[in-house]
Parts: structure tokens; sequence; C-alpha cells
């Protein structure tokens, strides 16, 4: 099997144009096929914000209302997106950017939260949309020609409505989708060096986590909140075939690579 590595960089590296230019050149430099998945950074919430639009979050994701949607979509889909796939472009890097509606690649549907247990209506989260299918023979087309993709975390549920869906979860739905194709490595990049036993102590890593110390992490409450959605959805993508997930810092991606640096999650 071909090695692909699906690689989801962090908002805190989108809102940083210096960061951003060294980890597109590493990026760039990344041997084989690639995809590349982000999400918006801080730039949706400050367009919203000067638009008045009040946004809300949820166990670090984001509630989508109408307004919302059409802010997030222009951002995600639009100025961030292409300018990624411009700098890789201007790298040396043939990419090309896709949001789910492109090429039919993701379909979702509008999720739907259950009722509570005394009864009470579930949390309304609006257009977000949990992820059904990835078109798999258009992404591997698109890698054969050595095309880098490049994933908006925008979607569509085949009925003309966008949807807005979590970064992490398109980067683990497009490895698991593709694992079945290629040995494929998940790794999500952000501004931190990997998962910390510290959020404030930077080295503090943890060099592996199996489902039974990360059971142990969350009940002594060692992992923040915004991490708890990474790790799910690292675990979801190993127990679904992915060869390999790593955590870790973004300005390290060769090393991440590598296995010198990050956190490496076990089955």
């Amino acid at each position: 099997m071909k090695k692909l590595y699906v690689i989801k960089i962090g908002g805190n590296i989108i809102d940083n144009e210096a960061k951003l230019a060294a980890f597109i050149k590493d990026f760039a430099a990344v041997e084989g096929l690639k995809i590349l998945v982000h999400g918006g950074g801080k730039l949706a919430t400050k367009l919203a914000a000067d638009l008045g639009i009040e946004q809300q979050m949820i166990d670090g994701r984001r509630i989508t209302d109408a307004a919302t949607l059409k802010i997030v979509t222009m951002v995600y889909a639009g100025a961030i997106n292409k300018n990624v796939v411009a700098q890789l472009q201007a790298n040396g890097c043939n990419a090309i950017g896709l949001t789910g509606a492109d090429g039919n690649a993701i379909k979702a549907h509008k999720r739907v939260s259950p009722p509570t247990p005394k009864g009470e209506p579930g949390i309304d989260y609006g257009f977000v949309g949990d992820v059904d299918t990835v078109n798999t023979g258009l992404l591997q087309s698109l890698l054969e020609q050595n095309i880098a993709v490049v994933l908006a975390p925008i979607t569509h549920d085949g009925n003309g409505l966008l949807l807005n869906t979590n970064a992490d979860t398109i980067a683990q739905e497009a490895a698991k989708a593709l694992s079945s194709i290629y040995d494929v490595e998940l790794i999500y990049s952000f501004e931190k060096s990997g998962v910390l036993l510290d959020a404030e102590d930077d080295a503090s890593v943890i060099p592996s986590i199996n489902p039974t110390a990360y059971s142990e992490l969350k009940e002594t409450k060692v992992i923040f909140a915004g991490m708890i959605p990474k790790l799910d959805n690292a675990f979801a993508a190993i127990n679904s075939g992915v060869s390999k997930v790593i955590i870790g810092k973004a300005e390290q991606l060769q090393q991440l690579i590598r296995g010198e640096a990050g956190t490496t999650i076990n089955p």
C-alpha cells in the first residue's frame, strides 16, 4: 500500500502569517500523497463580531446559525482555503482546494441532538453537519495525479444545504475512508507540542496514549476540554484502520512524520 498523510492544521497556525507560511513550506516538502485539512482560526469569529453576530461554542465546537453558516463558508471555503492553495503552488506543490460539496467529496447530515435524560430538548447545534460518506474515488483520482488536496470543513447534505463540520472530524473521516486504499497516517498539528500533562507547560508532552490511559486522563481532568474531541477522533480513526495518529506542534511537522516528536495514539 502507498503511504498517505492526512494532516490537520490548527487554527492558531492559520491565524499567524509567518507560522502558516513556514508550515506550508514544510507541508509542500512532505514526499508522497497528502491531504491538508484546515479550519478557520479566529478569522470567522472576528468577522462575526464585526458584523454583530454572536458566536456560541460548546465543548470546543461552534454553534452554527444561518448567519454564521454564511460567514464560515466565506472564510473557510473562500479566503483561507484559496490562500493556502496559492501558497502551496508558490512552494512548488500542486494543490486543489475543496469543500464537501465540490465533486460530492463529503456528504453529511444536519446534527440532531437527542433529548436530555430529563426529557428536555437537546442542544441545537444549528447548521452543523456529521459526516455520512467520503468520496474516496474522487480523492484517490486527485492524489494519484500527485495533487495535494486541501479540504475546508464545509460539507453538504445532497439536498442543497451546506453544513459546518468540525475540521478534526473531517480529517478523521477522510483518513478512515481512505485507509482501505492507502497506508494512512493522520497528523493533528497545532500550537502545542502534543497532549500535555500540564496545559501551561509545553515540555510536559505525553509521548503515547492508549485507551486505558485516556480514560484515566479524562477522569482526573488532566486533559482540557478542547483536546477531548481531538482524542476521541484519534481513537476512532485508529479503531477504523488508520495505521498511526500523531498529535503535535505544527512547527515540528517533519519530526512528527519521523516519530521524533508529539504524542502517538496507540490502540
